[in-house]
C-alpha cells in the first residue's frame, strides 16, 4: 500500500531504505524500484543498466532524457561481455537437473490444487509474450524492458505450441540439460559457433531455434505462475534458459563462441570440464543503452588510450576529451626501474619466470624502498600464482626476514574475509607508526576497489606488466574477433588491456589534491615508449626522462628527494588556487544562459 506514498527530498542509502521499509512495513526493494523514476540522481552498479536480465526489471522506468554516466569505466568492455556470457560446469548442470525435478513437482501440485492458474497462463502465451506480464507492454515496452533484446516480432507472436504447456516446457529444459552434460564429456577443447550448436540441437533433439528463443521469458512466466519466491534457488536452470535464448536469437549469430574445455589449462591434470558461451563483442550489451538515452557519458581516470574505447564499443563519440590533472604541486613521482643493483634486467616476462636473479632483485628493490619510504607501501604482482612463487622464493632466500626488519607484511588472498582482515591490520600498522607492506594482485579485489590514501600508500610498486593469461581459449577467440571485426591487432589490445590495469593499480595511492606518493614500475618493458604511451596523461605528465631506465640505487635516490620535498606542509591557502570559490560558481551560473561554457584541457 505504500508504493504511492512519495519519499521526502533527500539522499537515501541502502541501509536507510531498509529502515524506511521496516518502519512503514514496506518492501524496501520494491519501494526503491518505484521511486527510481522520480529520483534526480540514481547511483547503482553497471549490471542494472547493461545486463538485459536485470535492466528489464530495474532500469526500464528511467526516463529517456536522463543522462547516463558510466564512472570508473576503464573495464566497461569486460562488464558488457560478462553480462551476455554464460558458463556451466558439472555442479551447475547437476543443480539445473535438480531445478527441473522441483519444477515438475510444483507443476503436478498446481494441477491438483489450482489448474485454472495454469490454464490462464496458457491462454496468455497464445496471445504472445507481451501479455504474460513478464514484459512491459504498450508505451512501457522499450529496448531495456526486453530481456536479451528479443526482436519485436517475437514479442507479439504466440509462444510456440510445444512449450505453452508447463510440463512440456520443463521436459524441453530437461532434454537440453542432459544434452549439455553429454557435450561436456570431451577430451580436447571444442569451439563452435552458435549456428553449429543450433544445427546439432535440431538434428539430435529436433528442437527448432524459433522455439528456443522463447526459453528465458517462458521460464520467467512459469515461475510467476507457480508463485516461486526463492529465485536464487533456480539460478542454474535460469542460466540454461538464458543460454538457449542467446544462442537462438538471430542477431547474436556473430560475436559469440561456444567453447568446451575438458580442464583448466593451468591445471591440466585435474578434470574439471566447463562449457562457456562467450560473448566476444562488447558493443552488443551497450547498444540498447546508447539507442535509448540521448546522453551517455563514459569516464574514468584510466581511459587510455581513449580512442580505442569507441572501437571496442562500436559507437561514434560526440565529444572525446582527455584532461590532465589539476594540481597544487607535483604530487606523484612515477619512475621506471629496469635494473637491479647488479645491473641485471628485471622483468616478469614468462621467459624470465625461472630466473632467480630477477626474484632476488625484486626483493632487493622492496627492501630498499621499505628502508626509505615511511608508513604504507602497496605492491602489485601480475597474478596470484606469480606472487606465490616470488614470495616462496623470498622466504627460502631469507629476503622476507630482511623486509620484516623494516615493516610488517600482509598479503591479499582469494578469500575475501582473509583479505579484509589483512587490510584492517595493515591500516592499524600504519596508524601506530610501525609501517606495513601489502602484497596484492593486479585485476584482484584490492586493485579495483581499495584506496590507499594519505599515509596508507606513500609508494606503490608494480612488479611486472599485468598481461592477461594469453593461452585462454576465450581470450584467443576474442582477439581473433577484434582483429576481423574492428581491425584491432592482437598485440595492440593486449598492451592496452595490461596498461589500463597497471594505471588502475598505481592510482590507488593518489586520492586527493593534498595526497602524494611514489609510483614504481619495476619491469624493463615499461621503458619502451610504445608501452608508456598507453598510460593515462595524469601519469605521463609527471614521468620525467630522468626517471626512466633506473637501477635500484638510482630509484632510491629519486624516492628520497621526492619525499623530502613533498613531506613539507602545504602553503596556507594553496588548495584555493585549484578550487572554485562561491564567486566563481555565481559567475559561471550567470554566464550559463549567455554563452556555452568551454571545458579547459587542464581540468
Amino acid at each position: 500500500k505504500g508504493s504511492n506514498v512519495p519519499l521526502s527530498n533527500g539522499i537515501y542509502t541502502i541501509d536507510e531504505m531498509q529502515e524506511i521499509g521496516r518502519k512503514n512495513r514496506w518492501c524496501p526493494y520494491f519501494v526503491t524500484r518505484h521511486v527510481l523514476s522520480f529520483a534526480n540522481v540514481v547511483v547503482y552498479n553497471y549490471q542494472y543498466m547493461l545486463d538485459p536480465k536485470v535492466s528489464q526489471m530495474v532500469s526500464k522506468e528511467i526516463s529517456r532524457d536522463s543522462i547516463v554516466v558510466f564512472d570508473e569505466a576503464h573495464n566497461i568492455d569486460n562488464v558488457c561481455i560478462e553480462a551476455l556470457s554464460v558458463n556451466f560446469n558439472r555442479r551447475s548442470l547437476e543443480a539445473a537437473s535438480s531445478n527441473v525435478r522441483k519444477l515438475t513437482n510444483l507443476i503436478d501440485k498446481a494441477k491438483e490444487s489450482d489448474a485454472e492458474r495454469l490454464r490462464q497462463e496458457y491462454e496468455r502465451l497464445v496471445q504472445g509474450l507481451s501479455s504474460t506480464g513478464v514484459l512491459g507492454n504498450g508505451e512501457e515496452a522499450d529496448v531495456l524492458s526486453n530481456p536479451i533484446h528479443l526482436p519485436d516480432d517475437i514479442l507479439n507472436e504466440a509462444v510456440p505450441g510445444n512449450i505453452r504447456k508447463a510440463d512440456h516446457f520443463v521436459k524441453l529444459l530437461d532434454l537440453v540439460v542432459k544434452h549439455l552434460k553429454q557435450r561436456m564429456r570431451v577430451e580436447r577443447v571444442v569451439k563452435e559457433t552458435p549456428l553449429a550448436f543450433l544445427h546439432e540441437l535440431q538434428n539430435n533433439l529436433q528442437l527448432e531455434a524459433k522455439t528456443l528463443q522463447f526459453s528465458y521469458s517462458r521460464l520467467s512466466s512459469l515461475m510467476r505462475t507457480l508463485k516461486i519466491v526463492d529465485l536464487e534457488e533456480f539460478v542454474p536452470i535460469s542460466a540454461v534458459a538464458d543460454f538457449l535464448t542467446l544462442v537462438a536469437t538471430p542477431k547474436y549469430k556473430d560475436g559469440f563462441m561456444l567453447i568446451i574445455e575438458p580442464y583448466d589449462p593451468r591445471t591440466p591434470n585435474f578434470s574439471d570440464p566447463i562449457i562457456q558461451f562467450a560473448c566476444l563483442d562488447a558493443s552488443l550489451a551497450i547498444k540498447p543503452v546508447l539507442d535509448r538515452f540521448a546522453s551517455v557519458v563514459i569516464t574514468s581516470g584510466t581511459l587510455s588510450p581513449i580512442d580505442l574505447y569507441p572501437k571496442l564499443l562500436d559507437f561514434k563519440p560526440v565529444v572525446s576529451r582527455s584532461l590532465s590533472m589539476s594540481i597544487i604541486r607535483p604530487c606523484i613521482c612515477p619512475m621506471v626501474v629496469t635494473r637491479g643493483s647488479d645491473q641485471t634486467p628485471i622483468t616478469s616476462a614468462y621467459s624470465a619466470r625461472g630466473d632467480k636473479s630477477v626474484v632476488i632483485n625484486f626483493g632487493a628493490l622492496l627492501i630498499e624502498v621499505a628502508k626509505t619510504v615511511p608508513d604504507g607501501i602497496v605492491c602489485f604482482f601480475t597474478s596470484y600464482e606469480y606472487m606465490e612463487n616470488v614470495v616462496s622464493e623470498w622466504y627460502k632466500l631469507q629476503i622476507l626476514n630482511r623486509i620484516l626488519d623494516h615493516k610488517l607484511l600482509f598479503i591479499e588472498t582469494k578469500d575475501i574475509v582473509e583479505t579484509t582482515l589483512a587490510l584492517d591490520n595493515f591500516r592499524r600498522a600504519c596508524d601506530c607508526g610501525r609501517g606495513a607492506i601489502f602484497l596484492s594482485v593486479a585485476r584482484g579485489k584490492v586493485s579495483e576497489g581499495i584506496d590507499f590514501d594519505r599515509h596508507y600508500g606513500r609508494a606503490v610498486i608494480l612488479f611486472g606488466i599485468p598481461f592477461q593469461y594469453t593461452k585462454s581459449h576465450i581470450l584467443l577467440a576474442r582477439l581473433e574477433y577484434l582483429r576481423v571485426r574492428f581491425q584491432i591487432r592482437e598485440e595492440e589490445f593486449l598492451a592496452f588491456d595490461a596498461l589500463r590495469q597497471a594505471a588502475q593499480c598505481v592510482g590507488r595511492v593518489i586520492r586527493s589534491k593534498a595526497d602524494y606518493g611514489l609510483m614504481i614500475f619495476a619491469d624493463k618493458r615499461y621503458n619502451n615508449a610504445s608501452k608508456r604511451s598507453k598510460l593515462p596523461p595524469w601519469v605521463t605528465q609527471f614521468l620525467k626522462e630522468t626517471n626512466l631506465n633506473l637501477s635500484t640505487e638510482e630509484a632510491v635516490t629519486v624516492c628520497r628527494e621526492f619525499l623530502r620535498e613533498l613531506a613539507q606542509p602545504l602553503p596556507r591557502g594553496a588548495q584555493l588556487t585549484t578550487m572554485l570559490q562561491k564567486a566563481d560558481l555565481d559567475r559561471l551560473a550567470n554566464r550559463k544562459d549567455e554563452e556555452p561554457m568551454q571545458i579547459s584541457e587542464q581540468g
